[in-house]
């Protein structure tokens, strides 16, 4: 099976399973703040080129315009569903349309902001070769980034992010680049599953923090 109709596949049906969860959570948003549900931010995408990123709206309303890309636990932008959507990785699931959409894929490289994109050397810039994706290797070693950043010392989150996190994130996704397969994309696919079902809804998030720090 081709990795396009793969990822066709799986959004649709993902989509479909997942709308009742979907609804809920646009409605909630709806009620817990202004603004729109959804957050559509640009990212680049499959060589170099932009496109928006569909998130259900976890921040205040222009929240881009207030502070850093990226953000800490604590970040005061964050509205109250917002912190529990984005524990969950919730926020993330209205991102099987642009999956479903052509923009990203099941499995791939996460989307990055354009400045972050510039900053690339000319061996991370081998990973727009590919479609970003909604996980891979580096999800699942970064599952709770923000905790990370809150913790690092650092009073910039971008900062905090290019200093501890983006080096060993290209370091992966180069790997996933020179070694990617269909199977590495269902090993990617049940690692993420298993690492959510671990540091979440089992243990919760101290045994989360235990973990990054192994």
């Amino acid at each position: 099976m081709g990795k396009r109709l793969f990822d066709i596949l799986v959004s649709s049906i993902g989509l479909m399973v997942s709308s009742p969860i979907l609804l809920i959570c646009a409605t909630v948003i709806k009620l817990d703040s202004k603004g729109p549900v959804f957050y559509r931010g640009e990212r680049i995408g499959r060589n170099g080129k932009s496109f928006f990123i569909i998130k259900f709206r976890s921040m205040i309303d222009n929240a881009e315009c207030l502070g850093a890309s990226s953000t800490n636990a604590l970040d005061v932008r964050i509205t109250r569903f917002g912190r529990y959507i984005r524990k969950y990785k919730l926020d993330e699931l209205s991102q099987l349309i642009n999956v479903l959409k052509g923009d990203m894929s099941i499995v791939g490289p996460r989307p990055q902001v354009g400045w972050a994109v510039e900053l690339f050397s000319k061996e991370e810039k081998q990973v727009l070769r590919l479609r970003p994706g909604l996980t891979d290797w580096a999800s699942i070693r970064f599952n709770n980034e923000e905790e990370i950043i809150e913790k690092s010392g650092y009073s910039n989150a971008d900062e905090a992010y290019m200093k501890l996190i983006h080096p060993e994130k290209m370091r992966l996704q180069l790997k996933y680049l020179h070694e990617r397969s269909f199977l590495t994309d269902i090993r990617i696919i049940l690692d993420t599953a298993r690492t959510l079902l671990r540091t979440r809804a089992i243990f919760g998030e101290k045994n989360a923090r235990h973990e990054m720090k192994a």
